[in-house]
């Protein structure tokens, strides 16, 4: 994995190496790793990751199609208008 700095700045570098490391689960492996998984408890885990994942892939498909509807949409902020030009002061 690679994050290329650019002008110096080191902070905008460590967030998306940060992000990068959360994409790939690496932060969620090293909790995992930090005790004793039992064979049983991993197969359950495994399994209830299975049904959620295709649980919600069912679901955004069933949107898609219009079958059950979606999340409600956040209006979008309306166009300001624009601000006259300012006029020369009247004296």
């Amino acid at each position: 994995m690679q994050v290329l700095v650019r002008d110096n700045n080191v902070d905008q570098a460590l967030r998306v190496l940060k992000k990068k490391l959360q994409r790939e689960g690496v932060f969620r492996e090293m909790k995992a790793r930090r005790a004793y998984e039992k064979p049983s408890e991993r197969r359950g885990r495994e399994k209830a990751e299975a049904v959620r994942r295709s649980r919600k892939a069912a679901r955004k498909l069933a949107i898609r199609e219009g079958l059950i509807a979606g999340p409600p949409r956040k209006p979008r902020p309306q166009a300001r208008p624009a601000r006259p030009a300012a006029s020369a002061p009247a004296s």
